[in-house]
């Protein structure tokens, strides 16, 4: 019987396979370690593979794509509901195998090499920036300790950092030594993310889905990448509320009897470009004051009701479907909308 569907279960050594047959009747199951994977599946005649989407899930798909295989990435969370009772590899391999068959389901782009690197620069930089902030927090909290207080800004935390260390018996010896650690670990953090803020720009030059996006208010260079990068087919979206809601950015919706009810959002997408939106979003709100674009009435209109915080949830939902509407349609965001 010639196989038909592949379920993949990855891992870093040891790999689950379970085949079915065009009669959906199981043919293959196989545990496999990784050096016999590659060539395990050369041998197999082009078939379709599920494989759920994980750290190594683009690596493997781009591999067995040259193949010839078909390769489908599919949300762990969207598996787990065909998972028979228990938990092992096989029976991960066989609920893969069985959902990647779904009409219904949705499923992964696949990325290339370069925007997964573009996403690994921009997870690193997150990384770094929350290191930062520690430290930036810390630092203050320690000098509050001998009665040294900072005005806000990292500037002027610096500025008393150098005034308390120029006097020699301000200190104690071991708080000397702590904080200096604290500031040049600031410094170096400070250092590094500029390092990764001047490579970035250099991507979103050259790719034009990203340099359209920049053009949405709220939508630097930063959020313009990282969206560009992330989302590679924006056509697997039928609508740009489903773009939101695949961000985490719409109300949780409870609907039984015929009577519906909405939450607060279900932040069950991309919580880096959400966070990146919700941060644009708040930039515009607090300039909306001064502009007269359509959007800033929007905005002033619903600061009449609304809590600060609500408004640009919502606005960041707005410019998510927006951006939506830039990668499906190809166009440059127009602020005022078409021309009569």
């Amino acid at each position: 019987m010639k196989i038909e569907t592949i379920g993949l279960d990855l891992a870093k050594s040891v790999f689950q396979v379970h085949g079915v047959g065009a009669d959906g009747k199981t043919e293959l199951v196989k545990r496999l370690h990784r050096k016999r994977m590659l060539p395990f599946v050369s041998k197999l005649p082009p078939c379709l593979i599920g494989v759920e989407a994980c750290a190594a899930a683009h690596h493997w798909a781009r591999t067995l794509i040259a193949m010839g295989h078909e390769v489908r990435l599919m949300p762990p969370s969207y598996v787990t509901g065909y998972v028979k009772r228990g938990k092992s590899d096989a029976l991960d391999a066989e609920a893969i195998c069985e959902a990647v068959q779904r009409p219904t389901m949705r499923f992964v782009p696949v990325k290339t090499v370069e925007q997964q690197g573009i996403l690994m620069a921009h997870r690193t930089r997150s990384l770094l920036v929350r290191q930062r902030t520690m430290a930036a927090n810390a630092l203050p909290a320690h000098l509050a300790e001998f009665g040294l207080v900072a005005n806000p800004g990292v500037a002027n935390l610096m500025k008393l950092a150098d005034t308390t260390f120029s006097k020699e018996d301000q200190l104690p010896d071991y708080a000397r030594t702590a904080l200096e650690i604290l500031i040049r670990r600031l410094v170096e953090l400070t250092e590094e993310i500029q390092a990764l803020d001047q490579a970035l720009p250099a991507w979103h030059a050259e790719n034009e889905a990203s340099k359209r996006l920049a053009a949405i208010p709220g939508v630097g260079v930063i959020t313009a990448t990282a969206i560009a990068a992330t989302v590679t087919d924006p056509g697997q979206f039928r609508s740009g509320r489903q773009f939101a809601a695949w961000l985490g950015l719409t109300p949780q919706q409870h609907a039984t009897g015929g009577k519906t009810r909405f939450g607060g959002i279900s932040k069950q997408g991309d919580r880096y470009l959400r966070r990146l939106l919700v941060v644009g979003a708040t930039a515009v709100m607090r300039h909306a004051k001064d502009k007269t674009t359509p959007i800033a009435a929007w905005i002033r209109e619903l600061l009449e009701g609304k809590s600060f915080r609500l408004v640009s949830v919502a606005l960041a939902n707005k410019l998510a479907r927006i951006a939506w509407v830039v990668l499906t349609r190809g166009e440059t965001y127009r602020p005022y909308g078409v021309a009569a």
